[in-house]
């Protein structure tokens, strides 16, 4: 078991940001978090876009008004002593002149000077006040270390009354079969207080406290549980002596093959009055145990459960929840003090279950639901680095759009959060921070109660094209289940953790090992799995030799021919070969490594400018000597009788932008770039584009494609400065929030069609078609238009990115089975 820590809320909501700690055990106490009177009234924030949560603009809210602070004189020492205001121990750096963006309102604080020991910003020299001649182009920013302070609480963080804070909460399991599978659906909860972990008194207990439960848990529900059985059980254990318990089970083990008596729903309750009264009889003992199939490590456990409950009792008691709060610290709780005798009189431990989506039902050995929605889901996450995250988009009269963070809460993400299976919201994203999208802008102040079934059941405004843009969409990240698969993978030999050759762990109880997987096929999809399944975010590469990373003593290859269509949760779920391991080139150099990164790009093709631009030149041959050169034409104009004559070019412009949260780059570095003396550019890609037409049941009838001839910034959006530029063998890649533009005129932007012949077709281009560079997204890589062509004329239709319509409004569009983006079917 895993615990659930804590999480972050929104920046337009209350910041919920409790202690949390990577291990189960039992926290120092400490004493309650001191407040700092040179900060009282003062509130802090990191803010910008693209950042990490412990990274970022830094912004101070003074009388009500936030602002931010400008870099001159800034220094690292100011950085400390801002982190340590923010939470967190101490910086790791700082940046100047708005790197993370620039802010909005005051500029609170100028020429800051600080020596580092200070307690509280206000300590620190500065202009004064409001005092500043700085723009918001010299906004300061800090990174901080990844680590909270002990105890840290300020006025953006729940407070709890008596100095407690519920930190985590877990199940521990009380009855099964030996060793549970992963997640934990059932089982007492256990909250860990400021002194360790405790039991909840149930008296009083609701399905809506359950319900919060299981959301922070990562389950969607919950579901009525037997607690007579459980309170049965406790009871009769705690008073039947230990010594006869061993005796008796060691007795049921060996009777383990006998018929059973009757469920414990036929149980009448006469041995029930008898509970809290005294000793359970021998014989009313035994008369229950019959009821059930119990083995001895289980009545062992139960044993060890309840010296526990003995030693420590219950934490927390008067739980009274709504059934909306994202986290149980937002319900109504009552702590006990240390100085109570009695503790939860009457009463048992609360006893949660819960009920896990299809996606982690399967993991956990129990039947998969055989229900399914009805009709297509009309709400999905896009470009999140981690299951459960992402950008929100909702599908409105059959094309998928984004939804406006205005008003965006915790109760209205975690209606999106619960809608795809899994619990409560830890965070509302606003601001694009897991990318923007393009197209549509289907709801605005989306306003949720927390109890709705869907997204569209929340009173919500009908947006126009002025009312919002794409800088503003809303996002998610979503409570998980623990289903403990990053155990069974590591990296070994790299000079990072997030870099490394993969080792997987195979075999079974009692016969585990490590090992490593094949090269051979090894790419981007399946290096994007092993990054999710390790919790690393994405790929930025996967790497089919790994001979500069020394894996030590294991050279046991264990796994080969994985094959992964890259939305996977862990290498398990992809195609491999079966205990037959087969691998071309052997040896542990030849297997596969990767490098993971928390932020990938995300191309999209702006698809309404390909059906504007689109057009037929009949173009003469000695004008294409070049083309020729770099494979743009058709197999059969190397017989056509040069330089005479003619080859139809289907042309059109194509602005391919980048919506993610890292540069596109590359794959090759500028040393293995090729210079083309014709047009006089370098190609840093083999192969960036594919142009095809398509008949309307799937077969190709002419193909165009393109190297990256220069791949660079044409333009950016207004607050975004060009990086990449190809004059005098600059770097090439396209920046976040930039577009790269291929005009209809350049030569190879084009299709050629002198042999198609009249008829309905599918145009269909597909970028970056063979993963050599990793995106947060591939299956937006692909766009679609219909086609119409007489012979003379061609008209260019209802073009979209693949995934951009309903699954069924793409039924209609395409009437086969072929590319619904740039994954073969």
């Amino acid at each position: 078991m895993r615990p659930v820590g804590v999480w972050r809320w929104s920046l337009w909501g209350l910041l919920l940001r409790l202690l949390c700690s990577p291990c189960l055990g039992s926290p120092t106490p400490s004493a309650a978090p001191e407040k700092r009177a040179g900060s009282q009234g003062l509130r802090f924030r990191l803010a910008g876009f693209p950042r990490k949560p412990f990274e970022g603009r830094v912004e101070i809210q003074r009388a009500g008004e936030w602002g931010t602070i400008c870099d001159d004189d800034f220094t690292l020492q100011a950085a400390h002593v801002l982190c340590r205001e923010l939470g967190f121990t101490e910086a790791t750096g700082w940046t100047h002149s708005a790197k993370y963006g620039p802010g909005t309102g005051r500029i609170w604080l100028d020429n800051l000077s600080c020596s580092g020991t200070e307690r509280s910003v206000t300590e620190c020299a500065s202009r004064g006040w409001g005092n500043s001649d700085c723009t918001h182009d010299e906004d300061a920013g800090v990174i901080c270390k990844d680590e909270r302070l002990p105890g840290f609480s300020d006025s953006n963080v729940i407070e709890v009354e008596h100095h407690l804070q519920v930190e985590e909460v877990r199940l521990r399991p009380a009855v099964g079969r030996g060793r549970r599978p992963l997640p934990v659906t059932e089982g007492l909860v256990e909250v860990r207080l400021p002194d360790g972990w405790s039991q909840v008194c149930d008296k009083g207990w609701t399905a809506h406290n359950s319900h919060v439960i299981c959301g922070m848990l990562g389950f969607p529900s919950e579901k009525r549980v037997n607690v007579a059985f459980y309170r049965l059980f406790l009871t009769l254990l705690l008073s039947y002596p230990h010594r006869k318990l061993r005796k008796r089970a060691a007795k049921a083990s060996a009777r383990r093959s006998k018929p059973l008596g009757r469920p414990v729903t036929k149980l009448k309750a006469k041995p029930k009055t008898r509970m809290g009264r005294g000793p359970v009889k021998r014989q009313d003992f035994e008369r229950i145990l019959s009821l059930f199939e119990l083995q001895s490590p289980l009545i062992l456990s139960f044993q060890r459960l309840l010296a526990r409950r003995q030693q420590h009792s219950f934490g927390l008691h008067g739980v009274a929840c709504v059934g909306t709060e994202a986290h149980l610290s937002l319900c109504s709780l009552e702590f006990y003090r240390a100085n109570d005798t009695t503790r939860c009189p009457g009463g048992a431990p609360a006893v949660v279950s819960c009920v896990p989506s299809p996606l982690y039902a399967a993991s956990s050995g129990q039947k998969k639901q055989q229900s399914k929605p009805q009709g297509e889901a009309r709400v999905r996450l896009k470009g999140g680095a981690h299951p459960g995250e992402g950008r929100v988009e909702v599908l409105k009269a059959g094309t998928w759009g984004t939804v406006c963070d205005r008003k965006w809460d915790l109760q209205a993400a975690s209606v999106v959060c619960r809608e795809l299976g899994f619990g409560s919201a830890r965070e509302a994203l606003s601001g694009a921070r897991m990318g923007q999208g393009m197209g549509a802008i289907h709801l605005s102040e989306v306003r949720c109660s927390g109890q709705e079934l869907s997204l569209w059941k929340c009173p919500h405004k009908n947006i126009t094209a002025e009312d919002c843009s794409h800088s503003q969409d809303a996002g998610v990240r979503c409570n998980l289940p623990y289903t403990g698969v990053e155990t069974k993978i590591r990296l070994t030999g790299g000079r990072s953790r997030h870099e490394g050759r993969v080792e997987v762990q195979t075999g079974g109880p009692g016969a585990l090992r490590w090992g490593l997987i094949c090269g051979d096929d090894w790419g981007t999809l399946e290096a994007m799995v092993a990054c999710r399944q390790l919790g690393l975010g994405y790929a930025n590469h996967g790497l089919q030799e790994t001979w500069y990373w020394d894996s030590g003593n294991i050279t046991e290859v264990v796994m080969s021919g994985v094959r992964c269509t890259g939305t996977e949760l862990s290498l398990d779920q992809c195609a491999h070969h079966g205990t037959h391991v087969t691998c071309k080139r052997t040896g542990s150099r030849f297997t596969a490594g990767v490098i993971c990164s928390e932020t990938a790009s995300d191309l999209l093709l702006h698809s309404a400018l390909v059906q504007e631009t689109a057009y037929i030149e009949d173009r003469p041959l000695h004008m294409l000597y070049c083309a020729a050169e770099e494979n743009c034409l058709a197999s059969s104009a190397r017989s056509a009788n040069w330089p005479y004559g003619h080859r139809r070019l289907l042309r059109f412009s194509s602005q391919i932008h980048n919506l993610g949260r890292a540069d596109f780059r590359p794959k090759a570095g500028r040393h293995s770039w090729v210079w083309h003396e014709c047009h006089g550019h370098y190609h840093s890609m083999d192969i960036f584009t594919h142009y095809d037409i398509l008949t309307p049941n799937g077969t190709k009838v002419a193909e165009g494609h393109k190297a990256s001839f220069c791949l660079e910034d044409t333009e950016c959006q207004e607050d975004v400065s060009k990086r990449y530029e190809c004059a005098n063998f600059g770097e090439q890649g396209i920046t976040v929030g930039c577009w790269d533009l291929y005009r209809h005129d350049i030569d190879c932007q084009w299709i050629d069609i002198t042999d198609v012949k009249p008829g309905n077709y599918i145009l269909q281009v597909v970028i970056n078609p063979n993963f050599e560079v990793a995106e947060s997204d591939f299956t937006n890589n692909a766009m679609k238009c219909n086609c119409k062509y007489d012979g003379h004329r061609i008209w260019v239709h209802n073009c979209h990115i693949g995934d951009a319509f309903s699954e069924e409004a793409n039924r209609r569009f395409e009437r086969y089975p072929g590319q619904t983006s740039n994954q073969v079917i």
